[in-house]
């Protein structure tokens, strides 16, 4: 998987680029690294976290780190 989108994890999103365990905490998801965060969907941390998905998909589909 090379596209993030709503139904990538973010355990995912974290391999794909370790620098996005960065962007997510920006985002206030403080526990990228539990167990639990790394098969939840960003559309599920999303709402948990109360974070906008649109915004959060393009920070993290940003080529900058």
């Amino acid at each position: 998987m090379d596209k993030i989108n709503k139904d990538t994890t973010v355990g995912e999103v974290i391999r794909m680029n370790p620098a996005n365990a960065q962007k997510l905490m920006n985002f206030g998801m403080g526990c990228v690294g539990c167990p639990s965060a790394q098969s939840e969907t960003l559309r599920e941390a999303s709402l948990v976290h109360g974070i906008d998905l649109d915004r959060l998909i393009k920070a993290l589909s940003e080529d900058k780190n």
